[in-house]
């Protein structure tokens, strides 16, 4: 299938031009290499290319890499808190990848969900069946999977409509001026490195709540604080909390890797997930415990 893209302002480049809404930067890419994009009828490979005004871009949908679907793994290792007909709640563990993805095509979640629940094929994306929300790789605990059509998209509405609570734990450097607070603030990717998210006036809006739980003092400051989603973005706590000062103990990516404190991984759990459930009705709360790699580093602190 063929689009076509009569024009397009002149800070884009051929990688980034819109396919569909589901299509990845990744797929774009190799689309663009395997020569599937034409600007004024030329074959372009570099999506690299500066475009004008006027430009007329063509794209051959049909060189976008077909992917298979996610198979079954047995060994994907994750503890199950909750199932039923509808819905699965599962506490997942830090390094474990949500969904197949570029560089990541098994071992993830949904390789191990597919192992135990095998009508999850049906159910949503083909890629990340089941999945209505994520996890970052480092970031541990609760999920909750669809395990039906009308499940999935119950969830994914009240995902939307900010029904569904998410609360995590995590440690910042520093002492928040505020013990209580939103950070209210559009996420996007970095306009100097789109490998990472940033606060952007061009990017999706975002609000995070946040709760001061202990301020500590030793070897150095840092603060434990509660974090309440009321938006789902890539990185979204991590950024935020960077953006004020104070960013994630242990994250590489938003500066908060610091001496004398050494943290496995970015320092955030997702210790609470409440919601409606789709069948039933029924309000549902569940919560998780700190993992024992995240009390090692709390404990290197005193207040």
């Amino acid at each position: 299938m063929k689009r076509s893209r009569p024009r397009s302002r002149g800070s884009d480049s051929i990688e980034s031009s819109p396919l569909s809404p589901t299509t990845s930067r990744s797929d774009a890419a190799s689309l663009v290499a395997a020569g599937g994009a034409q600007v004024d009828g030329e074959v372009v490979t570099s999506g690299k290319v500066r475009l004008q005004l006027g430009q007329r871009i063509d794209v051959d949908e049909s060189k976008l890499p077909v992917t298979e679907p996610p198979a079954p793994d047995a060994t994907v290792v994750f503890a199950v808190v909750y199932e039923d007909d509808e819905v699965i709640v599962v506490d997942k563990p830090a390094g474990l990848v949500v969904h197949p993805g570029a560089g990541n095509l098994d071992g993830t979640l949904v390789n191990g969900l597919l192992a135990r629940y095998p009508e999850l094929a049906a159910i949503g994306e083909p890629h990340r069946p089941g999945i209505v929300h994520r996890l970052d790789i480092g970031t541990s605990g609760l999920m909750v999977v669809a395990r039906s059509v009308r499940a999935y998209h119950s969830l994914v509405y009240a995902l939307s409509q900010r029904d569904v609570a998410r609360v995590y734990r995590t440690m910042v450097w520093g002492h928040i001026a505020n013990p209580t607070g939103v950070i209210d603030a559009p996420i996007g990717r970095d306009h100097r490195d789109p490998m990472r998210m940033a606060v952007v006036v061009d990017g999706k809006s975002a609000r995070t709540r946040y709760h001061v739980l202990a301020a500590y003092v030793t070897p150095t400051e840092a603060s434990a604080v509660e974090c309440r989603l009321e938006s789902g973005r890539t990185h979204q706590i991590r950024v935020h909390l960077a953006a004020i000062g104070h960013p994630v103990v242990g994250d590489p990516t938003y500066g908060g890797v610091r001496h004398p404190i050494n943290s496995p991984r970015p320092f955030l759990h997702a210790a609470e997930l409440a919601f409606v459930h789709p069948g039933s009705g029924e309000s549902l709360t569940f919560t998780s415990p700190l993992p024992d790699d995240l009390v090692a580093v709390e404990a290197q602190f005193t207040t």
